[in-house]
């Protein structure tokens, strides 16, 4: 596997029956599992999810429930891409034991879409779920940003505008088909809702109340050094965090501002290459007074390929000067209450 040294690879076969079984029916990453009610996730550790490839995590606090959504990394054997059809939902009160919902979302809830469930972000609103997912556009060439509505977290979505939100024709600031992906919404203390997304260029605009639509121009980032996609915003102590995928393969770097519209200041790098992905996508949230730093990596058993993601989750730490400490990646992730982490 490469990058799993070999008590890591240990320690996965001997938490994970699919792994050390892979058995060619039902438990087999490679194999889809049909999801009809809530299904009770086993052991703790990285990744969290081992019997699907799960990409691009974006999670939500509401009501002391932590809601993760992710992409489904689900290519044709031999293929090798990003094939993704269907969102996931799951949920969790302890940060370690997940359920599984059925799919709330996928790419046919907007006609308008043909292809390619990529990264997305839920957001709540006076009772109400919205969800910002990039696909690609149906008509009008390149990537595109759509905007689902459900009246609870798990779903189901419907699309919310029978329209895309953002399209390739409406960002010009550079002349690729797929700079309008990875969409993160942040809503501030006054009831302002930002949006911001972007590949090699970050763009970022205001909505309105109603959430589904532009509220002024869009306005493109050019001080963040090395840019790549993936921006994620969060707040701490009156300072906006925006981090963000740079390089390729792809690192975390991040930024802050005292306003959500900038200057944005550079920091630095926030975590490393997330081992044998060349992508690098991040959540951040704070639950029950603690920081966690949501990502994904190729831990699971990839068959070599770059293409077969899985979602992992360690603490975030604050320095003195309210900057981030560099996230250390571990096996372990976040473990159970009374147990102690292994080696501390």
């Amino acid at each position: 596997m490469g990058f799993v040294p070999t008590q890591l690879l240990g320690l996965l076969l001997a938490a994970s029956p699919v792994l050390a079984q892979a058995p060619a029916g039902a438990g087999n990453p490679d194999q889809p599992v049909s999801v009809a009610a809530p299904t009770s996730l086993p052991v703790y550790g990285n990744p969290i999810i081992r019997d699907k490839y799960t990409a691009d995590p974006a999670a939500l606090v509401h009501q002391g429930t932590v809601y993760l959504y992710t992409g489904h990394d689900d290519p044709p054997p031999g293929k090798e891409w990003y094939f993704m059809k269907e969102w996931l939902c799951y949920s969790s009160t302890d940060m370690v034991h997940w359920t599984e919902h059925p799919s709330p979302l996928n790419v046919q809830a907007f006609a308008w879409a043909k292809a390619d469930a990529w990264a997305s972000q839920v957001i709540e609103r006076g009772g109400k779920f919205y969800w910002y997912a990039a696909v690609e556009h149906g008509t009008i060439g390149g990537k595109a940003i759509g905007v689902a509505v459900s009246d609870s977290p798990t779903g189901p979505f419907k699309d919310a505008r029978g329209s895309a939100l953002i399209t390739n024709d409406m960002t010009k600031a550079t002349g690729i088909g797929w700079d309008d992906i990875d969409p993160t919404v942040y809503l501030d203390d006054k009831g302002q809702a930002y949006l911001y997304w972007g590949n090699t260029v970050c763009y970022w605009a205001k909505l309105k109340p109603n959430m589904t639509e532009l509220d002024g121009p869009i306005h493109p980032i050019t001080t963040l050094p090395r840019y790549t996609e993936a921006p994620w915003l969060h707040k701490r102590q009156g300072w906006y965090y925006l981090s963000y995928a740079t390089g390729f393969p792809e690192k975390i770097a991040y930024a802050m501002s005292r306003s959500l519209e900038g200057p944005w200041e550079y920091k630095g790098l926030l975590n490393e290459v997330a081992g044998n992905s060349n992508t690098n996508h991040q959540s951040i949230i704070e639950f029950k007074s603690q920081w966690y730093f949501i990502y994904h990596n190729g831990a699971l058993n990839t068959h070599g390929s770059s293409f077969h993601r899985s979602v992992c989750i360690d603490k975030l730490f604050y320095n003195k000067d309210n900057t981030l400490r560099r996230v250390q990646m571990t096996t372990e992730g976040v473990v159970p209450a009374g147990l102690a982490t292994p080696g501390k």
